[in-house]
């Protein structure tokens, strides 16, 4: 098997702000190459940790990497869209903490066959999940004009997806459009020549949008937070470090309508407690990585850490 390098963004912050109980019970929703997990694991005593990843490569990696593997580390091969359903075959219930690294691990990226990367020319792939039957290829080639569009400028902010989605119709028309490279010839094809000049790789916006719609991302994220919050403990919390501005949107969205005070009558001189909030956030702003790790690891620069907490009844947990 290749070994691939990867480090960890965010390491000791995502994983300290869970403020581990050594006799809790945690989630590492996105297991990777087992950074966040082996620091939680550090700091366990007699507690559990129940580790998801989609990716089966991973859980091998991570299997043979912390061989045998500790008694108290539960390995689950599942999208963490059905964390509670996993949870409870495992007679889980509640938790104390869950952590989330969102977006694509760096061995999927360096892996030039899984087709995640412009970088390489590899079949159009990106599927997390390998078992899965949705791949780039499918999205590409059988997804309407205006599915391409949607999808382009929703989930990668491309402001040429008429044009680029244009290119790919055209093409299609002719013969399937099978490697990556074909695509990002096409992207280009499609993006005025003054604008390719700027803003980073012009295939970035795009790929980033096949592969948010090939694994439903966001909705796997929105469904998975959905159950995170119903699981969480009093006095648990949840972090969570997105790498792109619609992760980031939908994780401070979805906090501050946890964190917001609910709808009451304007003239009550006091706030009931049935309207004060059953969460608060850790910080109100999110924690970004230092000037040392942005110097050592390039893939950090887009990362944000948010942290929400679940008030113990009586909501007197510190601001």
């Amino acid at each position: 098997m290749t070994e691939f390098k990867h480090e960890t963004v965010l390491l000791a912050e995502a994983a300290d702000n869970l403020a581990i109980a050594p006799t809790g019970i945690y989630v590492d929703a996105t297991l990777g190459r087992a950074g966040h997990t082996k620091r939680i694991l550090h700091q366990l005593t007699s507690g559990q940790l129940y580790a998801f990843d989609q990716d089966q490569a991973a859980i091998t990696a991570v299997k043979k990497a912390l061989a045998p593997l500790p008694a108290n580390l539960h390995l689950i091969h599942t999208n963490f869209r059905h964390l509670q359903t996993a949870l409870a075959e495992a007679g889980v219930f509640g938790v104390d903490g869950v952590l989330y690294d969102l977006g694509v691990s760096s061995p999927q990226f360096d892996d030039s066959q899984r087709g995640f990367s412009y970088r390489f020319d590899a079949p159009l792939d990106m599927r997390m999940d390998q078992s899965q039957t949705l791949t780039a290829k499918i999205v590409i080639n059988e997804w309407s004009f205006n599915d391409l569009v949607r999808i382009f400028s929703r989930y990668g902010e491309e402001r040429f997806a008429k044009q680029i989605a244009r290119q790919i119709e055209r093409a299609r028309a002719d013969h399937e459009i099978v490697t990556t490279f074909e695509l990002v010839d096409l992207i280009k094809a499609g993006i005025p020549a003054k604008a390719r000049r700027t803003g980073g790789h012009p295939a970035k916006r795009v790929f980033q949008a096949v592969r948010i719609a090939v694994n439903d991302e966001l909705g796997a994220l929105e469904d998975s937070l959905t159950q995170a919050v119903k699981l969480l403990n009093p006095g648990g919390r949840i972090s969570v470090i997105t790498f792109q501005s619609l992760e980031d949107r939908l994780v401070k969205t979805m906090f501050r309508e946890l964190t917001s005070i609910k709808d009451v009558p304007r003239d009550l001189p006091v706030l009931p407690p049935e309207a004060q909030p059953d969460f608060r956030l850790v910080g109100r702003k999110p924690i970004l990585p230092t000037a040392a790790e942005l110097a050592q690891n390039h893939r950090a620069h887009s990362a944000k850490l948010r942290v929400l907490e679940r008030l113990d009844k009586g909501g007197t947990a510190d601001a």
